[in-house]
């Protein structure tokens, strides 16, 4: 048991740095992106009634994050390929699957963002404009603290689909528990190995779930 542990210590690091740092450059990302398209869309906190370029941007904002969610996290990854390549060099490691990981959960982030703004009570948006606030101040100090909590649920529910994405990208080299669970343990027949990779990515999807959950009822003041 001992032995195993210390064996899988530089995957599970590896496993780390595959979560948390895209999950970092996602949220930002996602959290602009998704501001972008929900203040741009009819229910949003600009009129674009008569401004046609907000509207034409909307739709193709919005065909961005739909097209990139619905293609699987696997054939991202291939496509990118080439891209990662010239980014990082290397289409190996953990660092090569970051792009691939970023470009997936970007575009689900930003979606989580829009629903939880459009969550937001339309009369506490209308109350703020007609005291003179501006956009700016809508979005910082109305939008975001009113949706807090779905927002750090949302960055849970991104966290948990990044240990998946990088257990998949690790099958096919970018390192982690799921490479090691691939290659050593189900290729050169380990069970023992395979069976605590997998318990390993388990514990760590439990342990930020709870972490999460607390976080997020520690902010809820509802």
């Amino acid at each position: 048991m001992l032995g195993l542990l210390t064996k899988l210590k530089e995957p599970l690091i590896e496993t780390l740095l595959l979560t948390f740092v895209p999950l970092i450059i996602s949220v930002i990302l996602g959290f602009l992106f998704g501001t972008l398209v929900f203040i741009s869309s009819d229910s949003g906190i600009i009129d674009t009634s008569n401004n046609w370029g907000l509207k034409i941007l909307n739709k193709i904002s919005n065909a961005i994050i739909n097209i990139f969610r619905s293609v699987p996290y696997l054939i991202i990854l291939i496509w990118l390929l080439p891209i990662t390549k010239l980014l990082v060099g290397r289409i190996l490691g953990w660092q090569a699957a970051i792009p691939s990981l970023v470009v997936s959960a970007t575009p689900f982030y930003a979606r989580m963002t829009v629903i939880a703004f459009s969550e937001v009570n339309k009369g506490t948006i209308e109350a703020s404009k007609a005291l003179g606030a501006n956009n700016f101040e809508i979005i910082f100090k109305v939008l975001l603290p009113e949706s807090k909590p779905a927002l750090l649920s949302s960055i849970v529910v991104t966290a948990i689909n990044l240990i998946s994405y990088s257990a998949m990208a690790g099958a096919i080299g970018a390192g982690g528990l799921g490479y090691e669970a691939y290659q050593y343990g189900l290729i050169r027949e380990n069970p023992p190995l395979m069976y605590m990779a997998t318990l390993l990515i388990v514990l760590l999807v439990f342990i930020i779930q709870f972490v999460g959950d607390l976080i997020v009822r520690k902010v809820d003041k509802r």
